[in-house]
């Protein structure tokens, strides 16, 4: 009887509270840092799509950079962007799919708690992405704020 009664209150908890589990208002939630790896200050933006149910549905993480005096952005570039022909460039992926891991980690753990960077702003929590990302996670938690 009594582990019935646990059991019947966890669940009670879970379904009226959530019993601490984050949830976010529903919406599209954008913000901005400075990204100032590699000598250049860029813009790091982040833009969350939060669900009805309050869960992440979606981030979109991007940079600001200048090509030939044009700004763009390095997903624009793709592949233009050029780190895996980069002498000292990645040997996992192109700037952009490297971004594209780290988004689907953020919705697959419903934020960025998950992440411990090092003091080089790069991470071994999300296989396959091996770039700085801190400005990437300052403007993801800074979206994530909002949508609190």
């Amino acid at each position: 009887m009594k582990k019935l009664l646990v059991i019947m209150f966890s669940l009670l908890c879970a379904f009226v509270t959530g019993c601490g589990s984050k949830t976010l208002k529903e919406g599209t939630y954008k913000a901005t840092a400075i990204d100032n790896y590699g000598g250049e200050e860029n813009t790091a933006s982040a833009e969350l799509v939060v669900n009805k149910e309050g869960k992440i549905e979606s981030i979109y993480l991007d940079t600001t950079y200048t090509v030939d005096g044009v700004q763009t952005t390095k997903k624009t570039l793709k592949e233009g962007y050029g780190m895996m022909g980069h002498p000292y460039g990645s040997k996992v992926g192109e700037w952009y799919e490297q971004v594209e891991k780290l988004e689907a980690a953020i919705v697959e753990h419903q934020g960025t708690e998950f992440l411990a960077l090092g003091q080089d702003g790069k991470t071994d929590a999300v296989s396959g992405c091996t770039i700085n990302i801190s400005a990437l996670v300052e403007a993801a938690n800074k979206a994530i704020e909002q949508a609190k």
